[in-house]
């Protein structure tokens, strides 16, 4: 299955934003107390006990008046719902049952996805008492919880990841387990590579697509957000074969651009979990905005391959330099994970894009690579060799023997006496030696250290 996705629903300032922080286990939505501050979609991945699930928070409006502000949370529940394999319904025991919560509740019944009501705010035994009034509202599934201490929050996990099948291309960030000692083992039957064209609307996404396949598949148009759902294009041309998943999201014109930007977040995150490589695709004149460097860190974190591609570029005023200062500048905002493969294309023109789809088919190839733990261990140990790491509070550390672990993203155990010792800047190094010596350009690396 695609990665498993969860949005978070409810009227304004019922700690949606707190919850969804403790979640991610770090500040990342905006939280104040005024009503609706959310402005920003934010997503992002969580892990719990092994298994890892996009998480989306669908923040409050700010209303005009009343009934607009009824209309258009009503709206985002009913994309939630379209949208994610499950919904967490979220309450307030400090003020209680609103309207607002009635008719959300009312919408949230006929779904036949699994729906948790979760009351927010529930810090103390008269709060308990008080919020057992949301019984009423007629869910299975209901609990209580306080986002701002985290109590009752695992309760609720518990129960949520149950619904994820547990399946070996769960990639999250625990370690993987040693899966013994030898990295060398039967070749992996060849897929077929799936590239996901991701980036903010009006990017040029589906003017890429067209020009790839050279008919018009696609709608182009200059409203942001006119492709209508994701795309699977299998491609079979000059011997090359891959699919492409085009990502602009549902986005109808008629739609208020809040919902287009929700709608077009959460179809790149279930196009990213689908893709192998993911192509990044920035608009040269605005550069790289914070939008993207939130969907670029999310790609990284789920271990995809990235090409970043800056499109538009027929449109830049161009010196001497301008594409390799304007690479330095984009590689500094990349930092600290940068290895990645950056060209200068123009849909349009058609410029280079089939250069674009050769780089991702090489980064697809650097996903693949295992390498043999005798060549490994003879590049590695000199590496160490030649620059030891620092001793620790009198420990000084021996890193033994490394193997490559059999997992989706090229992944790598050290064993050594003192693991939970090493730091990270020598763990940085010992990343860019594997980088300088077996080319891993555009693919995330991954380190582990063990006690042998």
């Amino acid at each position: 299955m695609a990665g498993f996705t969860v949005a978070i629903v409810g009227r304004p300032n019922v700690g949606k934003s707190t919850f969804f922080n403790r979640l991610l286990e770090q500040r990342k939505a905006i939280v104040d107390d005024v009503s609706g501050v959310t402005r920003d979609r934010q997503y992002g991945v969580a892990d719990w006990n092994g298994k890892s699930f996009n998480v989306i928070d669908t923040g409050g409006f700010v209303p005009q008046s009343e009934d607009v502000f009824e209309r258009e949370i009503r709206k985002q529940v009913m994309i939630a719902l379209d949208e994610a394999n499950a919904l967490i319904f979220m309450g307030d025991a400090a003020t209680g049952i609103t309207d607002l919560d009635e008719s959300m509740a009312d919408v949230l019944r006929r779904t036949s996805k699994p729906v948790f009501l979760v009351v927010n705010k529930v810090d103390n035994p008269e709060r308990m008492l008080e919020a057992t009034e949301f019984y009423g509202l007629g869910f299975d599934n209901v609990f209580f919880l306080s986002a701002m201490s985290g109590s009752g929050t695992g309760e609720l996990l518990d129960a949520l990841t149950e619904l994820i099948p547990a399946s070996p291309a769960t990639e999250s960030e625990e370690d993987p387990g040693d899966t013994g000692e030898e990295g060398d083992e039967k070749p992996v039957v060849p897929t077929i590579p799936k590239f996901a064209i991701i980036g903010q609307p009006n990017v040029g996404k589906s003017s890429l697509l067209n020009a790839l396949i050279g008919q018009e598949r696609t709608i182009v148009s200059d409203i942001a957000g006119t492709t209508r759902d994701t795309i699977h294009t299998h491609y079979n041309l000059f011997q090359k074969e891959f699919v492409l998943i085009d990502t602009a999201g549902i986005r109808r014109k008629t739609k208020v651009s809040e919902d287009l930007e929700f709608y077009s977040v959460i179809r790149a995150i279930k196009a990213m979990d689908e893709a192998d490589v993911c192509l990044l695709l920035l608009d040269a004149e605005k550069g790289i905005t914070a939008q993207d460097l939130s969907i670029y860190s999310l790609a990284v974190r789920k271990g995809k391959g990235i090409v970043v591609l800056v499109n538009k570029w027929d449109l830049m005023e161009k010196v001497t330099n301008t594409a390799r200062d304007y690479e330095k500048e984009l590689k500094k905002r990349l930092a600290p994970f940068n290895d990645v493969p950056i060209l200068f294309v123009s849909a349009k023109d058609k410029l280079r894009i089939h250069k674009a789809i050769e780089m991702a088919l090489d980064v697809f190839e650097s996903k693949q690579r295992r390498i043999s733990t005798s060549q490994l261990n003879e590049v590695m140990l000199k590496a160490i060799e030649s620059y030891h790491p620092p001793v620790v509070r009198g420990n000084s550390i021996k890193i033994k023997f490394v193997t490559q672990l059999r997992t989706h993203v090229p992944t790598f155990a050290f064993f050594c006496n003192f693991p939970d010792e090493v730091k990270q800047p020598y763990k940085n190094y010992l990343e860019n030696q594997l980088r300088e010596n077996f080319n891993f350009k555009g693919v995330p690396v991954r380190l582990f250290f063990r006690k042998k």
